[in-house]
């Protein structure tokens, strides 16, 4: 079973953390297979803006650029196609890994002239196939975690998926509303009220089954 912490929370008001929602259910009963994070591989990168952009001395197709970062201006040597003045970018910086090329950068030349990191693209940090040019961000402040804006603007792509093993026993567990049951039971947070519409009868039941009043809180029907 694969559930996302935002699909999780739809049913559970929490402000537990991944770590601590694997450690309950694992001990529910429900082993944690595997957790992916996204926001891992995102926390070192953060905003910058290019202050200026210039043909490469040596290199038709570079730019040089300058670019505002939370550790200064930093000189940086691009090929991408829309790496210009003005624009808010994804900066990744010397020692800085990048998941999308399995590079950890350096300070390197690029026809003899140096470069302090990279502006990325999404391909680069693993948000999709575009590379096509670097990432141009439509807000952001510079030194801004880029994980922090992604987590405001489109939350979807730092979204945890966990992943529990069900045993046969455990069918309840096979939806988000049964794991976030358990979870509020546990005293991890509460469990959100959900309304149902109820579903009109059509005909008379044989059944003589009631509910005592003062249970409806935890059985509300039968």
């Amino acid at each position: 079973m694969k559930f996302t912490l935002s699909w999780l929370k739809e049913h559970l008001e929490t402000t537990a953390t991944v770590d601590e929602i694997s450690e309950a259910l694992t001990d529910l009963g429900l082993e944690v297979e595997g957790i992916e994070n996204p926001a891992d591989r995102l926390k070192a990168f953060t905003i910058g803006k290019v202050v200026s952009a210039v043909q490469h001395p040596d290199a038709d197709r570079l730019r040089l650029c300058k670019v505002a970062t939370n550790e200064g201006e930093l000189q940086i040597v691009c090929g991408a196609p829309n790496a210009r003045e003005g624009i808010t970018v994804v900066v990744a910086k010397p020692g800085d890994y990048v998941p999308g090329i399995d590079v950890t950068l350096s300070v390197g030349k690029i026809r003899g002239v140096e470069s302090h990191g990279m502006m990325c693209s999404e391909r680069e940090l693993e948000l999709s196939d575009e590379h096509n040019g670097i990432i141009e961000l439509p807000s952001g402040e510079v030194g801004e975690r880029f994980v922090d804006w992604l987590a405001k603007q489109d939350a979807s792509k730092v979204d945890p998926v966990i992943e529990i093993a069900i045993t046969p026993n455990r069918g309840d567990a096979l939806g988000v509303r049964g794991i976030a049951r358990d979870l509020a039971a546990r005293g991890l947070g509460k469990l959100k009220d959900r309304t149902v519409d109820p579903v009109p009868a059509s005909f008379e039941s044989e059944l003589t089954v009631t509910i005592d009043e003062d249970t409806l809180d935890g059985c509300p029907l039968f």
